[in-house]
């Protein structure tokens, strides 16, 4: 007689929210977002500080602000969203 195993019963793991886990990917993509462009701000400033400001920091600094800042704007416009977009639907009263 054949012995027929079993399989052990799927152990089910709790998932986080969706709503956490639609929070966890915003938060990623702002850092993300801030990392390079302020990055990207920081290398500006530094070619313009070299070819035209005869090394100075001030545009180092200014091209950090600038990135800093846009990754700032994009974040807060997709923390504001809602709708189609962020997977959520408004029901009004």
């Amino acid at each position: 007689m054949p012995e027929t195993s079993i399989p052990p019963p799927a152990i089910s793991r709790p998932s986080k929210p969706v709503s956490e886990t639609l929070l966890n990917e915003k938060w990623d993509r702002c850092l993300s977002s801030l990392l390079i462009r302020s990055s990207l701000g920081v290398g500006f400033g530094v070619i313009f500080s070299v070819l035209l400001f005869k090394r100075r920091a001030w545009p180092v600094f200014v091209g950090a602000g600038f990135g800093a800042g846009r990754a700032y704007e994009e974040c807060n416009g997709a923390f504001l969203r809602t709708g189609k977009e962020g997977g959520m639907r408004i029901q009004r009263p």
